[in-house]
């Protein structure tokens, strides 16, 4: 396998290229940097860990395996840092001729892993991330978490936006 500095997931693939039916496990632990989502992203700087088997086929070349790496965000509720770790099967397709959104290039000697691994991993962040499933958020009028000690506000005002329709429930 060779690796560049520049290129750290770019995986020669060139004798397997010429034994069809021919497979070859590969592990990496490789910081990939900028993964990100609206609401999460991986830790910057920290390792994920790659653990994939490269095989042979007619039309090119499989990878399958699991990606893990460190998640972080805001609770979408109260805004507590919450995070964990992804776990991702991957089971993709390099081929010369790529299909956009498909599949992945395969090089005459190579392959590179980096768009497979940015892109599995940026589908598997939560949309919405959570401290806990029952997390009640904060407060609407002094912002302090509700899952704390109760902050005394009242929430007897009603929203006057909705008045129109309160005069309905007569």
């Amino acid at each position: 396998m060779v690796m560049t500095a520049g290129r750290l997931l770019r995986i020669d693939v060139a004798d397997l290229l010429r034994r069809p039916g021919s497979s070859r496990a590969v592990a990496l632990a490789v910081p990939v940097a900028d993964v990100a989502t609206a609401a999460a992203r991986v830790v910057g700087g920290a390792p994920v860990e790659i653990r994939v088997t490269l095989e042979r086929l007619q039309d090119g070349l499989v990878v399958r395996g699991e990606l893990r790496a460190p998640w972080e965000a805001a609770c979408s509720r109260c805004l507590a840092p919450v995070g964990g770790e992804l776990a991702v099967h991957v089971d993709e397709l390099f081929e010369p001729e790529p299909l956009e959104g498909e599949t992945y290039r395969l090089e005459p000697d190579a392959i590179d892993l980096e768009p497979l691994v940015r892109d599995a991993l940026t589908l598997d962040l939560p949309g919405v991330p959570l401290c806990r499933d029952d997390c009640a958020g904060l407060c609407p009028q002094c912002g302090a978490r509700r899952d704390g000690a109760p902050c005394g506000c009242t929430t007897d005002t009603p929203d006057p936006r909705w008045a129109a329709l309160r005069s309905l429930e007569t």
